[in-house]
C-alpha cells in the first residue's frame, strides 16, 4: 500500500504557516492582502515543481492541474482535491492549508509510484474562505460553483474599504475566465475544528452532511437615559432585550432532542458608557442546523421572540439576514470510499456533520463531494492553539490519495 511522504507534508505545511506572521507571532493571512500572495506564491511554486500547470480565474482561484496525457483527456472531467490558505485574524497553521498542501502531495506521491491517472487531478485554492476581509465567506468557491457572478464578488468592499477585485490586481490574483470543466467529484481534507475525533480517540471522520447556517444582524432600539436615576421599571434597555435574546437562543439549543447550534458573536451598545443605560444594540446570530426544516423553524421562532421582545420591553428590534447556506448532504458513495479505506490501512471512522461552514458544500451543488476530517487536538480552532498531531495529518493524507488514486484510475 502506497504511502505519501509524511515529512514533506509536514515541512509544506510548516513552511506556510511561517508566512504572514507578525512581530507579535500572530499568524493572519487574510484575502487579497499581502501576506496572502506570499501565501499564494508559494502553493504556486509547489505545484509547478509537481508538474502541476497553474490557472488563474477571475476571483483569485488558483487551480494547479496535473494532466500527465493531455491528448487522452480531452473533455475528461477531473477529480479536484483541495481548500484554501486564507486564514481568520491570529490563526492556527492547519485550516485549510492542510486540504491544499494534501492535495499537492497526492500529485508527487502518485507520480513518484509511477501512477498514471485517466483524468486530470486539480488542486484548488479557493479566495476568501474565511469571510474576515470580504463578505460572503466562501466567496471563491461560491463563484466557482455558480452561486454569485465573478463581476458581484469582484466589486465587494472589505471591511477595510478595500475592493476585492482591485487588492486582487494589485498583488497580482486577478485572472481569466476558467475553463476547467465542472469536476467528476470534489474531495477536502481539514481538520475537524471541533472535538469530536479528539474525545473520541478516533483517527478518520467521514463526513456526510454539513450544517446549514443562517446569520443576522439584529438591532434593539429602547431609550438611552442616566443609570442612577431611571429607576428599573422605567428603562428601556436595549441591553438588557439584547441579552435576553442570547438567552432565549441558548435554552432553544438546549432542548431535548435539538441539534441546533447558535452563538452571539459581536455586540455592541450605543452610547457605550459604563453610567449610561444602552440605547441601542447591535449584534450578531449565528445559527446553524444540519437540517433544513429545523433551521427554519428555528429561524421562526427567532423571529416570533423579536416581535414578543418588542411588546413586553418597549423596544423596537429589527432583523437583517446577512447569510444563508442549506444544509449539505454529501455523496453517499464518496463517504462510503472514505469509510473502506480507513478499514484497509486500520484506521478507526465515524460518520460525521460539519460544523463549519466549507468550500465544499458550494462545490456539493456541482459534482459528487464529500470530505474527510482528522482530529483537532483539544476540538480548538481559529486560534494559535490549533493543532493536528503529524501522524493524524499522515492519516488523513494517506486516506485522500487512497479514494484518489480509486476515482481516477478505474472508469
Amino acid at each position: 500500500m502506497i504511502q505519501i511522504n509524511g515529512k514533506r507534508l509536514i515541512d509544506d505545511i510548516d513552511r506556510l504557516s511561517g508566512i504572514g506572521l507578525g512581530e507579535e507571532g500572530k499568524r493572519t493571512r487574510t484575502a487579497a492582502t499581502d501576506a496572502d500572495k506570499a501565501g499564494r506564491d508559494a502553493v504556486c511554486t509547489w505545484m509547478r515543481e509537481a508538474g502541476m500547470q497553474i490557472t488563474i480565474d477571475r476571483v483569485g482561484n488558483i487551480f494547479g492541474v496535473w494532466d500527465c496525457a493531455p491528448e487522452d483527456h480531452v473533455d475528461t472531467a477531473p477529480l479536484m482535491l483541495g481548500s484554501h490558505i486564507d486564514t481568520v485574524i491570529n490563526a492556527g497553521k492547519y485550516d485549510g492549508c492542510l486540504g491544499v498542501l494534501a492535495g499537492i502531495e497526492v500529485v508527487r506521491t502518485m507520480q513518484e509510484n509511477g501512477i498514471t491517472p485517466d483524468r486530470p487531478i486539480v488542486v484548488a485554492a479557493f479566495t476568501n474562505e474565511e469571510g474576515v476581509r470580504y463578505a460572503p465567506d466562501m466567496l471563491g468557491s461560491l463563484v466557482f460553483a455558480g452561486g454569485m457572478s465573478a463581476d458581484e464578488a469582484l466589486a465587494v468592499r472589505g471591511i477595510d474599504n478595500t475592493v476585492l477585485g482591485e487588492e486582487l490586481a494589485r498583488i497580482g490574483y486577478a485572472g481569466k475566465p476558467c475553463d476547467l470543466l465542472t469536476p467528476c467529484a470534489f474531495i477536502e481534507l481539514h481538520i475537524e475544528q471541533g472535538p469530536i475525533l479528539y474525545r473520541e480517540n478516533i483517527r478518520i471522520g467521514a463526513v456526510e452532511d454539513l450544517q446549514g447556517i443562517a446569520w443576522y444582524e439584529i438591532t434593539v432600539t429602547g431609550h438611552q437615559n442616566h443609570a442612577g436615576t431611571t429607576p428599573t421599571h422605567m428603562r428601556c434597555d436595549a441591553g438588557l432585550a439584547a441579552a435576553k435574546i442570547n438567552i432565549f437562543l441558548r435554552k432553544h439549543c438546549e432542548m431535548a432532542g435539538s441539534r441546533t447550534v447558535a452563538t452571539v458573536g459581536t455586540c455592541s451598545f450605543e452610547p457605550n458608557a459604563v453610567n449610561v443605560i444602552p440605547g441601542k444594540a447591535i449584534f450578531t446570530v449565528d445559527l446553524r442546523n444540519p437540517d433544513e426544516a429545523c433551521l427554519q423553524a428555528e429561524e421562526q421562532a427567532l423571529t416570533d421572540y423579536l416581535k414578543e421582545l418588542e411588546q413586553t420591553d418597549q423596544v423596537r428590534i429589527t432583523a437583517r439576514r446577512v447569510s444563508r447556506f442549506e444544509p449539505v448532504v454529501f455523496d453517499q458513495g464518496i463517504v462510503e470510499k472514505i469509510e473502506s479505506a480507513a478499514r484497509s490501512r486500520g484506521l478507526s471512522c465515524r460518520r460525521m456533520t460539519s460544523g463549519a461552514g466549507q468550500d465544499a458544500q458550494n462545490l456539493a451543488t456541482i459534482c459528487p463531494t464529500a470530505m474527510i476530517f482528522v482530529p483537532s487536538v483539544g476540538g480548538i480552532s481559529h486560534d494559535p492553539e490549533e493543532y493536528t498531531r503529524d501522524q493524524d495529518i499522515i492519516n488523513g493524507a494517506n486516506i485522500l490519495l487512497d479514494i484518489a488514486v480509486d476515482i481516477t484510475t478505474r472508469r
